[in-house]
C-alpha cells in the first residue's frame, strides 16, 4: 500500500515539458546509450523529496521493485534510498547494490551510486573489482569502475583512478571519457602535476573531451600550454 502510495504522489509532481525534454537529454532514441528509458516528466529536486518523505516506510522489499521500474524516475527513487540507508547497514546494501548492478542504467544512477555506496565500501581495498569491470563490455559497468574511485581519490590515493584512466584512452564512449575526465580533476586538485604528467604522456591518444575535464579548474595558463601539447 505504501508503495502504491508514493507512486501515486510520485505522479503529482508530473511536468509536462520535462516529460518531453527528459527522454532527449539521456539519449533514449534507438542506438543511443539509453534507449528505451522511459521518463514520468518528475525533476530530482521533487523525486528525492517524495523518497524522504517515505524513506521509513517503504520495505526493502518496495525499494527492489523501484531500482526494476520501467520508469527512470522510480529507479532513481529507489536508488536514492539505498544511498541514504547504506550507513545504516553498509555491508546490507552494498551487496544489494551488487546483487542489482544490472539496474545501474543510466549515467545519474551510476553516478549517485557508484562512489556514495560502491566507492565507498571499497575505500580500503585493492581496488581489485574496479580494475576487473573497467575490462566490461557494459558501459555502465565500466563508468561504475572510475566513479567508484572517487572516496579513494578524496583518500589521496590515485593508484586505481589513473591505472583505470590509461585503460580508456582507448575507450570508444564519451560518457566514459566525460567520467575518466572528472576523475583526473578530482585528482589534480590534490596532486594537480600527477595529472598533468598524465596528459604529457597521453596526449596523442588522450580523447579531447576527457583531456577539457581534466583541466578545467587548472590555471589558464596551464590549460592552454596542455590544449597545444
Amino acid at each position: 500500500m505504501s508503495l502504491v502510495k508514493f507512486k501515486k504522489e510520485l505522479r503529482t509532481y508530473v511536468n509536462p515539458q520535462k516529460r518531453d525534454f527528459l527522454p532527449t537529454f539521456f539519449k533514449t532514441e534507438k542506438g543511443e546509450y539509453g534507449e528505451g528509458d522511459k521518463f514520468l516528466g518528475v525533476v530530482v529536486p521533487d523525486t528525492k523529496r517524495i523518497a524522504n518523505k517515505y524513506k521509513s516506510i517503504l520495505t526493502i522489499k518496495n525499494i527492489e521493485d523501484l531500482v526494476y521500474s520501467k520508469w527512470h524516475e522510480e529507479r532513481f527513487a529507489g536508488w536514492y534510498l539505498v544511498s541514504i540507508h547504506y550507513k545504516k547497514d553498509p555491508k546490507y546494501y552494498y551487496n544489494f547494490t551488487l546483487k542489482h548492478i544490472s539496474q545501474l542504467n543510466n549515467w545519474d544512477l551510476v553516478d549517485m551510486i557508484a562512489p556514495k555506496v560502491i566507492g565507498e565500501y571499497n575505500v580500503e581495498s585493492s581496488g581489485k573489482i574496479f580494475l576487473q569491470w573497467s575490462k566490461s563490455s557494459s558501459l555502465w559497468i565500466r563508468r561504475i569502475s572510475i566513479m567508484s574511485t572517487w572516496p579513494k581519490i578524496r583518500n589521496d590515493n590515485h593508484k586505481i583512478t589513473m591505472k583505470i584512466a590509461t585503460t580508456f584512452l582507448k575507450d570508444e564512449e564519451d560518457l566514459i571519457h566525460k567520467a575518466t575526465g572528472w576523475m583526473l580533476r578530482e585528482v589534480a586538485k590534490r596532486d594537480e602535476e600527477l595529472v598533468i604528467r598524465f596528459i604529457s604522456d597521453n596526449k596523442s591518444q588522450m580523447p579531447r573531451t576527457m583531456l577539457r575535464y581534466a583541466i578545467e579548474r587548472m590555471d589558464t595558463k596551464v590549460r592552454k600550454k596542455l590544449l597545444k601539447l
